[in-house]
């Protein structure tokens, strides 16, 4: 054979000049029986058989041109040829010998198979088919039409699994990945063709599929992180987030192996064949209604999900939960933890305190929200009655009449300067005070005693004159009124 022969021996200047002739004999071959048609080693063809003559079954290649299969390829078991002129056959193109284009049919699962024919599929890089007979060291014993090959554990499957009860007895296409030592090691690989058919269909899948496709898919595996399907012979994974707009939902209670559903397509990267599917993205989004459903300050029902550090989920329907903070589980005493008064499973009635549809978020609280009391701030220069909260090195806090706290500054004490204020005046002390400023904007008062003690003694002042005055006057007039002045400071006095 032409490639046998140029293969067989060394490489030197007559045969570089050699090979350069028969490779232009070759094409010009090629061009003149397939009329133009380029064939490569290795394709494909689908053609009808045009006679059978002799040892070799003639196909019809298009034109004028015909190729030649041995006839060996097609002989039974039983030595009966199942080949007759008409016949549709599958080949591939191996070479040109002595004029004639030369194909081979190894994949028709045929058993008289010469070594001759293996080298060609070699050459040609052709599948051959191969019956699985036995589990060896490292691999497997495959027989190819009687011939004995070897297929790695490594090169049986795309995952090269080691158990062989899954391959014995069975026949698969392969590929020769080594032909050497004249047939005596033969190396096959079955994972090279699943690898080239997927990639085939890979790259019609690439064509035809885009994100936010609907597709239907096959149940291939169920694992905790997820579900592999198979989309067009390729794989592809729903995440766990994805399986559910519930998130307590177990896929093994949902899907099985081999079941087919329909999902969404959520992401495509080609680059490192990762495929990303959904199938709550089939579902109604739960989230859609959920401001209608849940309005602020309504009472809702619920199971609690889970315990956090900051607080108890609970589950008001399948896709939606909310957050009771653990400011709000308490009823108004101090928890560490929510554990200390809840837990998982539990059902609880809730109100709703808040709900952000966009973030998919409810705050919730197992009280209802208490509405602040409006607070009328005061006027300054009113006297109000108070008592004192607090007291600060700045000053006293004093709660006053109307529900506003506000603060006295020391200056505004009335008191000599160095008094202890904690000692003369204790939390629950009452006291008048005098308003002095009001910040409406951040509901603050400023208060003073000062101003309610002068005002006071100014007060007294003034009726004490009021009432020198009428004195004066009922004794006969102002004459008097220095004498009594003096009278009433000196009575004061003493």
């Amino acid at each position: 054979m032409l490639d046998e022969n140029i293969e067989n021996n060394p490489p030197d200047t007559e045969n570089t000049d050699l090979k350069g002739e028969q490779e232009e004999n070759f094409a010009a071959m090629l061009d003149q029986y397939c009329m133009g048609k380029r064939l490569y080693p290795g394709q494909k063809v689908r053609a009808k058989v045009v006679s059978v003559s002799g040892d070799r079954v003639y196909i019809n290649l298009g034109g004028k041109s015909e190729g030649a299969v041995d006839l060996t390829e097609f002989i039974d078991k039983e030595g009966v040829a199942g080949v007759r002129e008409g016949d549709e056959i599958e080949a591939f193109f191996v070479t040109v010998e002595d004029g004639l284009m030369k194909l081979t049919t190894l994949t028709g699962g045929y058993s008289t198979l010469t070594l001759n024919s293996i080298s060609d599929a070699y050459e040609a890089g052709a599948p051959v088919n191969g019956y699985v007979k036995q589990e060896i060291k490292g691999g497997f014993e495959v027989s190819v039409g009687g011939v004995r090959c070897f297929c790695p554990f490594s090169q049986i499957d795309m995952k090269g699994q080691h158990e062989g009860d899954g391959y014995l007895s069975r026949t698969f296409p392969f590929k020769i990945l080594e032909y050497g030592e004249d047939g005596k090691k033969i190396v096959l690989s079955r994972r090279a063709l699943l690898e080239q058919e997927k990639e085939a269909k890979v790259g019609k899948l690439k064509e035809s599929l885009a994100v936010g496709m609907e597709v239907t898919v096959e149940v291939k595996s169920i694992r905790n992180f997820g579900v592999f399907v198979d989309i067009g012979g390729v794989d592809g994974l729903v995440p766990v987030s994805e399986i559910s707009w519930d998130r307590s939902v177990n896929p093994v209670d949902i899907l099985s192996l081999g079941q087919n559903i329909t999902a969404k397509i959520i992401s495509l990267d080609w680059d490192n064949n990762r495929l990303a599917l959904s199938l709550k993205a089939m579902q109604p989004d739960p989230w859609v209604l959920a401001e209608e459903k849940y309005p602020v300050d309504s009472r809702v029902s619920g199971s609690i999900v889970r315990l956090t550090p900051f607080g108890a989920f609970v589950r008001l329907e399948p896709g939606i939960e909310g957050l009771v903070h653990i400011s709000n589980l308490g009823a108004g005493r101090r928890i560490n933890h929510p554990k200390e008064v809840v837990e998982t499973r539990q059902l609880v009635e809730v109100y709703v305190l808040s709900i952000d549809r966009q973030n998919r978020k409810i705050s919730l609280s197992m009280q209802p929200k208490i509405e602040p009391v409006k607070i009328i701030l005061p006027s300054v220069g009113e006297i109000l009655d108070g008592t004192v909260e607090k007291v600060m090195p700045s000053g006293i806090l004093v709660k006053i009449n109307n529900g506003a706290t506000g603060l006295i500054p020391n200056t505004e004490m009335g008191t000599p300067s160095g008094t202890d204020h904690k000692r003369m005046f204790p939390p629950g002390t009452e006291m008048q005070v005098a308003v002095i400023d009001v910040d409406a904007a951040n509901n603050r008062v400023r208060l003073s005693r000062k101003n309610v003690l002068e005002k006071a003694a100014q007060d007294e002042l003034d009726q004490y004159r009021e009432s020198v005055i009428n004195s004066a006057e009922s004794l006969g007039g102002l004459g008097s009124l220095g004498d009594l002045l003096k009278a009433r400071l000196e009575d004061k006095k003493s």
